[in-house]
């Protein structure tokens, strides 16, 4: 990967820097991974990355807003059917899923600024 260009932290390892050869393949193919499988399918995703940005950063906010419900809603939901260490669990695989969604939701924002012509300073 080349590293001509700064990113900020949260940037996706497999994205390589903006204004970098090939950047905009690796950031399109990126975003498709953050995607329902089925938006391989529309060409306008697949040609214009910064509209795959758009779609990706949309899906991957409801994404995150539905693990906040899920962890929030699953006790008085599952408390029932459940043991208090399985709703524990179920508590902490939310909690781990609303992580890494929101490691996501920063990745994907940040790809979307750098389609939009963003360029990324290192802070002193």
């Amino acid at each position: 990967m080349s590293t001509s260009g700064y990113v900020p932290p949260g940037w996706p390892e497999v994205v390589h820097p903006p204004g970098s050869v090939d950047w905009e393949l690796t950031a399109t193919a990126y975003l498709l991974d953050c995607c329902p499988p089925d938006f391989r399918g529309y060409p306008v995703l697949r040609r214009h990355p910064v509209v795959l940005a758009r779609f990706a950063v949309q899906f991957v906010d409801g994404q995150y807003s539905s693990a906040q419900a899920g962890l929030a809603g699953s006790r008085v939901s599952l408390s029932r059917y459940v043991s208090a260490e399985v709703l524990q669990s179920a508590a902490e695989a939310w909690l781990e899923q609303t992580a890494r969604l929101a490691r996501t939701r920063r990745a994907v924002a940040l790809v979307e600024e750098a389609l939009r012509g963003k360029v990324f300073v290192r802070r002193l």
